[in-house]
């Protein structure tokens, strides 16, 4: 059989067939990442466990298109996983990762998406030692999709979660909100706004590392993807029982995103990101986090924008620059469609 044309060739139904093609195919997969978990090829992949406990994550990235500008899905599902591993307080070990591909697919774009996975890895400090290909026939897959599982070492003492934030505890947001999604609008819909916006997407571990290491009293941590920021405090009020006050002056939405807000209409607190949390912690302990935060280049604008109330239970509050409040609903339904 004739070896794979990674220029001109495209997907075929065989490649997924269990035969000398798919072999061929995952060959370039084990190539490309590169480490001895995966080369073994074996059904599954044995490593020893550290002691103590542990963290597992899994996602799947259904993204429309699949290159945008800052990105595309082969770095968004490694950074993606990799995010909610580190929510957790755990250092990402290894992933594995499921494509689903479409017949017709080009292999060209296969292996550009292949090589920023691996590259995107290897920055990341974690091994993709695991996977599965399927091929489905023509318009049945958008081109591919991808599915991706973490697991990580928690290595923090900190019990992370809705249950252990208390009120008068401080809200923070490590930057500028709406770049991923107003990306993925512009590139799908080809709106050629005046400014390109890029994704912020990033591997938020190193950022979390930090913010561990300054000693500060964690409650909480979200990266705030679908939804937003307005999905995530809204999720986490509801689960806290409790209320939170934000102040718009304080989020930080970068000139080019705001304009594309208020032309589309769309409230920048709801669109999504991909390299950006939210983070609760003790009110006296939000200075030091701060500075641990900006001496990363992913938290350099990082920032205190609220706190966390007795009540109104459940209840998201924004102050406006005079003054008054506005309340800050769930989003309802979907701003943008598959943007991860």
């Amino acid at each position: 059989m004739k070896p794979l044309d990674w220029k001109h060739g495209h997907v075929e139904m065989n490649h997924g067939a269990g035969g000398r093609a798919m072999a061929q195919l995952v060959e370039a997969f084990v190539e490309a990442f590169d480490n001895p978990l995966l080369a073994a090829q074996e059904d599954c992949a044995t490593f020893a466990a550290p002691q103590g406990r542990m963290a597992l994550s899994t996602d799947a990235f259904v993204v429309s298109p699949l290159f945008f500008p800052g990105g595309d899905i082969g770095k968004l599902a490694v950074c993606g996983t990799v995010n909610d591993i580190a929510m957790g307080g755990a250092r990402p070990l290894y992933l594995s990762a499921s494509f689903i591909l479409e017949e017709g697919f080009a292999l060209s774009a296969l292996r550009k998406i292949v090589d920023s996975m691996a590259h995107t890895a290897k920055e990341a400090g974690v091994r993709i030692v695991a996977g599965d290909t399927k091929v489905v026939e023509r318009h049945k897959a958008d081109g591919m999709f991808v599915v991706s599982t973490g697991i990580g070492e928690v290595v923090t003492p900190l019990v992370l979660g809705a249950s252990q934030v208390k009120p008068g505890d401080a809200v923070v947001l490590s930057g500028s909100i709406g770049e991923h999604g107003i990306a993925l609008l512009s590139a799908r819909e080809l709106l050629g706004f005046e400014a390109q916006v890029h994704s912020d997407c990033a591997c938020l571990h190193g950022l979390v590392a930090a913010m561990l290491d300054s000693g500060a009293q964690l409650r909480f941590m979200r990266d705030a993807t679908r939804g937003g920021v307005a999905a995530v405090l809204n999720e986490l009020a509801k689960a806290a029982g409790l209320g939170m006050v934000i102040e718009a002056s304080a989020i930080a939405v970068s000139k080019p995103v705001a304009a594309a807000c208020a032309l589309l209409g769309m409230e920048p607190l709801e669109v999504a990101n991909e390299g950006k949390l939210v983070a609760i912690c003790a009110p006296e302990d939000a200075p030091r986090l701060l500075k641990a935060m900006r001496s990363h280049p992913l938290g350099e604008k990082a920032a205190l924008i609220g706190r966390v109330e007795e009540g109104p239970k459940g209840q998201v509050a924004m102050q406006l620059a005079l003054g008054s409040y506005r309340v800050v609903p769930w989003p309802l339904g979907e701003q943008l469609p598959r943007i991860c």
